[in-house]
């Protein structure tokens, strides 16, 4: 059986979308997967370069407002930044609630180098705590 899963943070701009592209390619299939964002930008490019040096292509992937998700049922509501799990909306039906808080690097300020690093780093602490979590799920 699929499980729908919803990952929200702020922008919809990295973490959640790092996070969908990873739970997409680790589920093989186990699980309908969206992303959204509490105040949507755009997905960062350096989320997209850092998610395709470990295979995942998430260029296709968009900024969606959490709105967009209104009414809908999902098995789990993953947060992945402490802002949107303060202003995370309620879900009808039975969804979990997990929320894992990973730095934003988006934040990072400095040169390419260093702002692609600040991304690879949480991309690869995202993929450790899916990985894991899959398992169980």
């Amino acid at each position: 059986m699929t499980k729908r899963v919803l990952i929200l943070c702020t922008g919809n701009s990295a973490r959640s979308q790092m996070a969908e592209g990873w739970l997409r390619a680790l589920g093989r299939g186990r699980f309908e997967v969206y992303s959204a964002g509490t105040r949507p930008s755009a997905v960062r490019p350096e989320a997209v370069e850092a998610m395709r040096e470990v295979g995942v292509d998430i260029r296709s992937h968009h900024s969606k407002p959490v709105d967009e998700f209104a009414g809908r049922e999902f098995d789990y509501v993953i947060t992945v930044c402490d802002n949107a799990r303060a202003s995370c909306p309620a879900f009808p039906g039975k969804a979990e609630r997990i929320h894992w808080s990973f730095d934003d690097p988006a934040a990072v300020e400095g040169g390419r180098d260093e702002r692609l690093a600040a991304f690879r780093r949480v991309r690869d602490e995202i993929g450790e705590r899916l990985r894991a979590w899959t398992e169980s799920a």
